[in-house]
Formats: C-alpha cells, sequence, structure tokens
C-alpha cells in the first residue's frame, strides 16, 4: 500500500517536471518568433513604430501588416505634403543677369542667387538687403563674364554662402579675380556642376543640363540648370549659344520646363527653334537692358516665342519679374506695365544698371551688329587682334587691364592714343557689355 502510493507520487513528480520543461520551450519558441517579426517590422517602419511593435507582443499578424500599410501611407503622404511658396526673382539689372530663388521647408528657409548681375553696379546687393536676405545657401555663376559674375565678391563678402558653383572656365578680368579671392576667403564650398548630375536643396531639386566638359569657351559652356519645385519647372542656361543647346538636346536628359529664361539675353546666338520645341515652356523670360546696344531681345527670337504662343517677358519692359508658386499653379508678378514686339522692347526706366554718363554717350559710336563686335571685356587673345592697332603684344596688355566702361577706356593701353582710339572707334568692332 505505501509502495503503491510512494510510486503514484514519484510518477505524478515526474509528469510535472516534463509538463513545466514543454511549456519552457513553447515559450522560448514563442518569443523567438516574436523577436523575428519585431525586427522585419523596424526594417520596414521609423525607429519609433519599430519600439511600438516590440512592446505590444500580444498584436496578430493581421494587426502588424495594417501598421505597415499605415506607415507606407504616412511616408506617401509626407511625399505629397503641400510646399510652402516659392518665389523666383528676375531682378532688373540692365544688361546683365542676376535670378534669386527664395522658399521654404517647415522651419528651414533657403536662398539661392542665380548669376551675379553687372560689375559697375550695386543694384543686386541692394535688392538681396530688400528682400530680408541674410544668408545664401547657393550661389551659382553661369560664366566668368562681367554681365554674370559681376557682384559676386560683394555678395559674398556681404551675405556670405554656403556653396558657390560655377563652369571652372576663367578670366583674366580683374572683376574674375576678385570673385575668386572672394569666395576662397569665405571658406565656402565650391564646386563646377557637369552634365547628368542632380541634387537637391530642401525641397527643390536641381538638374545639371551642361557642361558636360569645359574648354576655355566661357559663354558656349555656361553652367545650365533646372530647378524642380514640386510640379513647376524652370530652366537657365546663363549665354549658352545653339551649339550647346544642341548638345543639351542630344543628351536624353528631360528639357521640358514651365518656365524658360531665353538664353544670352534673348540674342540669336541662342533660342533655336528645336531648342525652344524641346523645352516646350508656358512662358519665357529674358533679361536685358533698355534699348541694349547689342539689340537685345533679337527680332528673330521675339518672334519665334510669340508665334509658338509662348508668354513673353523682359526687364527691360517689365521690370523686376517675379514668379510665385506653390509647386503646382504659379503666378506672374511685373513692377512695370510693358509690351514687347519685334519692332520694341518697350520702355522703361534703366535705374540700376550700372551705366554711367560716360558710357551712355559712348554708346552710339559702340553700336553696330553685334556678329561683328568684338567685346573687349571677354573676348580671347585671337578676337582682340581683329580691332584695328592691336597685335598680339597689345591685345595681351588689353586682357591685362580689364574690365573697361567704354571703349574710350582703350587709351590707357601704351601705344593706343588719340588718333588710334579714333581708328578703333570709327572702324566700329570694339565695344563693352553684354
Amino acid at each position: 500500500m505505501n509502495k503503491n502510493f510512494l510510486l503514484s507520487l514519484f510518477l505524478v513528480i515526474i509528469l510535472v517536471a516534463c509538463g513545466q520543461d514543454t511549456d519552457q520551450n513553447i515559450n522560448s519558441e514563442t518569443n523567438d518568433e516574436n523577436s523575428t517579426e519585431a525586427e522585419t517590422t523596424e526594417s520596414h517602419t521609423s525607429d519609433e513604430e519599430g519600439e511600438e511593435s516590440t512592446e505590444d507582443e500580444d498584436k496578430s499578424e493581421p494587426e502588424e501588416t495594417t501598421d505597415s500599410n499605415t506607415s507606407n501611407s504616412d511616408e506617401q503622404n509626407n511625399h505629397n505634403a503641400p510646399l510652402s511658396g516659392l518665389q523666383v526673382h528676375y531682378i532688373n539689372v540692365g544688361q546683365a543677369d542676376a535670378t534669386l530663388f527664395e522658399y521654404a521647408d517647415q522651419d528651414d528657409s533657403y536662398t539661392i542667387l542665380f548669376d551675379t548681375g553687372d560689375w559697375r553696379s550695386n543694384d543686386v546687393v541692394n535688392y538681396l538687403a530688400s528682400q530680408d536676405v541674410s544668408y545664401l545657401d547657393l550661389i551659382v555663376v553661369s560664366h566668368p563674364d562681367a554681365d554674370h559674375i559681376g557682384q559676386l565678391a560683394e555678395v559674398v563678402n556681404t551675405y556670405g554662402a554656403g556653396e558657390v558653383w560655377m563652369s571652372g572656365n576663367e578670366s583674366s578680368s580683374q572683376t574674375f579675380q576678385r570673385a575668386v579671392e572672394a569666395v576662397i576667403s569665405s571658406e565656402a564650398d565650391f564646386h563646377e556642376p557637369r552634365t547628368g548630375e542632380q541634387f537637391e536643396i530642401g525641397p527643390m531639386e536641381i538638374d545639371v543640363l551642361y557642361p558636360k566638359t569645359i574648354s576655355g569657351k566661357t559663354n558656349e559652356e555656361s553652367v545650365s540648370l533646372k530647378f524642380t519645385y514640386g510640379e513647376v519647372e524652370f530652366l537657365f542656361t546663363g549665354d549658352a549659344d545653339q551649339n550647346a543647346e544642341s548638345n543639351m538636346l542630344s543628351s536624353g536628359l528631360d528639357l521640358d520646363v514651365d518656365i524658360l529664361q531665353l538664353g544670352h539675353h534673348g540674342s540669336n546666338t541662342s533660342s533655336s527653334p528645336a531648342f525652344i520645341d524641346a523645352t516646350n515652356p508656358s512662358v519665357a523670360i529674358y533679361s536685358a537692358g533698355v534699348d541694349s546696344q547689342y539689340g537685345h531681345p533679337h527680332e528673330e527670337v521675339v518672334s519665334l516665342i510669340q508665334n509658338a504662343g509662348i508668354d513673353l517677358y523682359g526687364t527691360d519692359a517689365h521690370g523686376t519679374i517675379v514668379i510665385t508658386t506653390d509647386g503646382n499653379n504659379y503666378d506672374i508678378m511685373t513692377n512695370k506695365d510693358g509690351t514687347i514686339s519685334p519692332e520694341s522692347t518697350g520702355q522703361a526706366d534703366n535705374s540700376g544698371s550700372g551705366d554711367d554718363e560716360e558710357t551712355q554717350e559712348n554708346k552710339t559710336a559702340e553700336e553696330d551688329d553685334s556678329s561683328n563686335c568684338v567685346d573687349i571685356n571677354t573676348a580671347t587673345l585671337e578676337e582682340i587682334q581683329e580691332i584695328i592697332h592691336f597685335g598680339p603684344s597689345r591685345a595681351q596688355d588689353l586682357i591685362d587691364q580689364r574690365p573697361y566702361n567704354s571703349v574710350d577706356d582703350l587709351r590707357n593701353i601704351s601705344g593706343i592714343g588719340p588718333s588710334r582710339l579714333a581708328d578703333i572707334k570709327e572702324e566700329g568692332i570694339a565695344c563693352t557689355g553684354g
């Protein structure tokens, strides 16, 4: 009797012990499975969502799937969240170029400046002050001509910059040298953008369309960028010519935009019909001085744009042009009412263009067919020798003393006296600006 009781008790103890081992093994396997599920969830959700999934061990598998779908939906909603307003200011800087971008993303604000106006003025510096700009995230200089890089030194010294982009082509002008020195002293990051590169500055996307390489052709190899803000796209090509436009067309990159700034101030050296067709803008804008000595914008370009049904604006006729967009729709505001036609580029105030009285007086003598003009501020050594009385040595002296306010400044070059200066002006191919 006692033996049977002891045997039964012994069997009960063994069975209970076996049952505990079995429970422990199941709990261990369950914990391993939950751990694996939690790690998988973290790899597809934010850190915060992963922690919540780990703490809530009683969620069934369908509930975890729902959480994952919710996370994907949140990411999609954030991507499609309404953008803050962007303002693009095509600043009235006379026969030069400067465009300011201003926008924000939640608590962060951004400013980008594309080209910096003419070296003979401080209108860009003053305009930035009027817009309460305190810092520039990015400055892009399309090429080293003095009407595009003109106020870079003053802008950098006044406002600072996070990064500066240039084509990599150089100039011997004092304006270019001062600009480079200012950028180096500012310790801003420096970059030479090339075809195919892509960047994001907050919600702004930037695609580099040109140049792919450089060879010293400053105008042709202008930095050309496509700015995308939501669904609205802007294109800037500096002074890139039709050959450069052809290279962009053959690159395979998407050139379709809403707003196009016409190349080279509306010159017929740019804006080929094929390029205008490929970019397919709704709005075209050019920057030029009133009664431009180069005839900008050229009649054939104006006619091409108007015949294509594209809205045309110019700083000579409309003053500063401001485009405001939420990334879907855009509005255009101007500070002048003007008309543009092949016969006239309109009448507007030329204040801020940087031309002094002497330059204005000499414009008549310097005006000529732009195809024959040799710009003494940007021409190469070989091009300068096309001017009467200029051989290789004197052409180098001309380059070393740049920039010039007018053709009359050539009298400061050794060997150019009143008689030779009169010959140069009578020949009529030497000019400044553009």
